[in-house]
């Protein structure tokens, strides 16, 4: 009689029903981020940079999502960096290059591959030391160089310019192309960020913390343009206290290691 092949049990039910939300919501982020440089290829730049702003938050929950319905798996931690790829590294360079990189004489492409190559780095970089044992910025509580949702967004910094004062110098070649430069330093370099799980919110103002987000979600809607440019300097602000806290909690680790 013929014996049936015993198969493994993760191969025998594939992506399992609570898979498929948070792969879901990791797709959207990725369509959102291509339907953006459709909307560049018409001109249609708010509408693009908005895209790229929507894939972010996707982006955000899809991870939540999956540790809620405990969905956690290698396929969906294999896509999500896909779509981060895309979304925040192939589409954002596009855009910038439709925008403005184009202008540049010979080189402007270049800077735009370089804000893509800088992107898929930084997911490669991740993915290869996501099951290593020594991780000192993560066991600090902190991220190795900007993460990709933040550099996409920190990228278009000059586009929010442009469309909250109407100046063309904002457009201009020789500024955009700077600035994706270091945009895509930043995202590649080793320098410690802050991350959500370093922050820590006193009892004492978690209402106020509250009352901030509402009115930051208002803001976003009333001008988000205006409010993408304030996000963007208060970030770029917070990363030099991001590289003296990691350096004072690495030297209080070192010290009690030496205790």
């Amino acid at each position: 009689m013929r014996q049936r092949r015993a198969i493994p049990r993760g191969l025998r039910r594939g992506i399992t029903l609570r898979m498929v939300a948070p792969n879901a919501v990791t797709a959207m982020a990725l369509c959102c981020g291509l339907t953006g440089v459709r909307y560049a290829i018409a001109e249609r730049w708010e509408w693009a940079v908005t895209l790229i702003i929507i894939a972010g938050i996707l982006d955000g929950l899809d991870g939540r999502i999956a540790r809620l319905l405990r969905g956690e798996s290698r396929f969906g931690a294999e896509l999500d960096s896909l779509s981060d790829s895309i979304a925040f590294g192939v589409a954002p360079a596009l855009i910038l290059y439709l925008w403005a990189l184009h202008a540049m004489p010979k080189f402007g492409w270049i800077f735009a591959l370089a804000h893509a190559l800088s992107c898929a780095l930084r997911l490669a970089r991740f993915n290869a030391n996501i099951d290593a044992d020594e991780q000192p910025h993560k066991s600090a509580g902190f991220l190795t160089g900007v993460p990709a949702p933040a550099g996409a967004g920190l990228a278009f910094v000059p586009l929010y310019l442009w469309l909250v004062t109407g100046e063309d110098i904002f457009r201009a070649w020789y500024v955009v192309a700077p600035w994706t430069a270091f945009t895509a330093f930043l995202m590649i370099s080793s320098i410690a960020t802050y991350s959500w799980s370093a922050l820590r919110l006193r009892k004492r103002i978690r209402l106020e913390a509250i009352a901030v987000a509402g009115l930051l979600a208002a803001l976003l809607i009333t001008d988000p343009w205006l409010t993408l440019l304030a996000l963007s300097a208060v970030y770029v602000a917070t990363i030099p206290f991001g590289i003296m806290s990691y350096a004072r909690v690495r030297r209080q680790q070192q010290s009690k290691a030496a205790a």
